[in-house]
């Protein structure tokens, strides 16, 4: 029943109605009605229900937005649009927000690159568990970018990203333990990680944020 009535409101959108027009659900709810229509090929209409639901503070919807509005699907007219729903979203603790809002600081990528901001938000999405990150501040720790080199926390980032099943992480873990680069060398571990890294299946190195809660 829930499906018709979501299916229903798509519809009522798609025909031109205004988001605002809908009485029916929370900006949660909303949320919702704009990934279905994502999923459904209506990508005008997705963008406006999640611009709405991020305008009411949904911190999913505030991520999705800047997703859309950084693959070119949504416009905005506000300066840095990406940039400010991400840092939103981030704000309000969504992991994935936090860790693109980082790798914009990491590459440059519409702001000034800051490998320390970039290490702040990666550390933030980390200790919630994001793989990507965890890896990712791994790195930046071991190579001393953004601050000292600290390559005993970024083992530690490895491991948990590695045991997470990140691929690139279990192979670094397996080189570091080969050449005993910040552990003692172990050539045991470093062939059981290179062999988790070769038994696991491709993946994107990021998350799909069509799975995120």
């Amino acid at each position: 029943m829930r499906r018709l009535v979501r299916q229903l409101v798509v519809a009522a959108l798609i025909a031109g109605v205004s988001p605002a027009g809908i009485a029916y659900g929370t900006a949660a709810m909303q949320t919702t009605l704009a990934a279905d229509a994502y999923e459904a090929g209506h990508k005008d209409v997705a963008a406006r229900l999640f611009e709405h639901a991020a305008r009411a503070g949904n911190r999913l919807a505030q991520y999705r937005f800047a997703m859309m509005l950084r693959h070119g699907e949504a416009h905005s007219l506000e300066a840095n649009a990406e940039w400010r729903w991400l840092r939103r979203s981030a704000g309000a603790g969504l992991p994935q927000a936090q860790f693109e809002l980082a790798r914009m600081y990491d590459e440059g990528a519409g702001v000034r690159q800051s490998y320390a901001v970039a290490a702040e938000w990666y550390g933030r999405a980390a200790l919630q568990g994001q793989p990507d990150a965890q890896a990712r501040l791994a790195a930046l720790q071991l190579a001393g970018l953004g601050g000292e080199a600290d390559p005993n926390s970024a083992i530690r980032w490895f491991r948990a990203a590695a045991g997470a099943g990140h691929q690139d992480a279990q192979r670094m873990l397996s080189q570091l333990y080969e050449a005993g680069h910040g552990v003692g060398r172990d050539p045991v571990r470093a062939a059981y990680w290179r062999d988790r890294a070769n038994a696991a299946p491709q993946k994107s190195p990021h998350l799909n944020e069509s799975k995120l809660p």
